[in-house]
């Protein structure tokens, strides 16, 4: 008997599996993210403003491009070394994310565009609240790795929140859209990990009315967001939206046809950006736009699969982490687009506009691939 299983063992030959379909969905839709944002930019792009009808295109394929080389790198890098180090760089990372955050509010240090400081020039002008993101993701899947029974309790998760409030907070003086997306893929996280869901809907109403509060008493333009959400027609405020209505409407099912959209021409302010999810329904149709949600599905599909066979609890809480940053940025973009929701600046991941979004982004999934290329499979 024991023979026969010294002989089954030596048959039995295990390989580590690179999870190459992530990679092919995510350069995809990135590539078409390029495409949508040529068609949607041209006629701004060519204006006497910028006189480069490439201008933005190819901004956005310098980023990919970075973004494909920092994803395959991160991939080959066992992300078990993020702790496994004597200095523990999960907490390193962590650190510089505040200390980016702070440094960005300072005047004459940080970039102001449209009102708001959210922009740092570092070789390349970037946002630190992208950083920031993964700096959360990896902080949580970290925190979980070293106490999971911690999260069975109120009294667990607030310490955990504890920490991740001082990078909300900071977010927040600038980017309570941002600060939101923060909040949830903590909270989602800190949820997936915990066996007692209970205290989470109180958290969750609580968290709701704080934000809401926020939004109506903290300043005076989020209050007019949601005015204008409340009567889109009648409302200055709601021009762009309203604009983008207009777009998916006359997109019909299968679209006017790519680069045939009207509402690009100067109706819907900077369409290739937020707002771009209407270019795509105009030109595209209904079709189109099911298309690319299915695209986003696919990926998300992708993503759990590799959490279920992480070899750890870190590897599966870092899957965990980006496919809530991916879902609810996707939501939350269609949603205002399609008002749903009131206006916030929320881009579409690896479509809208935005090369340093686009290559941080791709670090992400840099990061579960490489917990992907770590499974151990017969």
């Amino acid at each position: 008997m024991a023979k026969v299983q010294k002989s089954r063992q030596k048959r039995e030959h295990y390989y580590y599996q690179f999870d190459y379909m992530l990679l092919f969905m995510t350069v995809a839709i990135a590539l078409f993210g390029i495409l949508m944002i040529y068609s949607a930019s041209s006629y701004t792009a060519s204006t006497s403003r910028f006189g480069n009808t490439y201008r933005f295109v190819s901004r956005q394929a310098v980023g990919m491009a970075g973004g494909v080389v920092c994803m395959l790198l991160m991939a080959r890098i066992d992300y078990r070394e993020l702790y496994l180090k004597k200095i523990n760089l999960v907490y390193v990372f962590y650190a510089v994310c505040l200390i980016l955050q702070t440094i960005v509010l300072i005047p004459g240090i940080g970039i102001e565009h449209n009102g708001a400081r959210r922009w740092l020039k570092i070789g390349m002008e970037f946002q630190p609240s992208e950083f920031t993101k993964i700096g959360v993701i990896m902080f949580v899947a970290y925190a979980v790795y070293w106490s999971r029974k911690r999260l069975d309790t109120f009294k667990g998760f607030l310490k955990v929140m504890m920490y991740i409030a001082p990078a909300i907070l900071l977010i927040a003086k600038e980017n309570l859209s941002t600060a939101i997306i923060v909040t949830v893929i903590a909270v989602g996280m800190s949820f997936v990990a915990s066996k007692r869901k209970r205290y989470f809907v109180v958290c969750g109403l609580a968290g709701f009315g704080l934000a809401a509060a926020y939004a109506m008493i903290g300043g005076g333009f989020r209050a007019g967001r949601i005015t204008s959400w409340l009567d889109i027609e009648n409302s200055p405020g709601g021009f762009q939206i309203l604009q983008g209505l207009y777009a998916i409407a006359s997109g019909g099912i299968t679209g006017s046809g790519l680069g045939e959209s009207m509402q690009k021409l100067g109706y819907i302010p900077e369409a290739y950006n937020d707002m771009i999810f209407a270019v795509i329904c105009e030109e595209l149709g209904i079709v189109g736009a099911v298309l690319v949600m299915i695209a986003f599905l696919v990926l998300l599909w992708r993503i759990v699969i590799i959490a279920c066979n992480a070899p750890d609890i870190f590897g599966s809480m870092i899957c965990v982490g980006v496919m809530i940053h991916i879902a609810i940025q996707v939501l939350f973009n269609i949603a205002v687009v399609t008002n749903t929701i009131p206006s916030t600046g929320v881009p579409l991941p690896l479509i809208s506009y935005g090369g340093t979004a686009c290559l941080i982004m791709m670090m992400e999934f840099g990061l579960v691939l490489s917990v992907s290329a770590r499974i151990k499979r017969k």
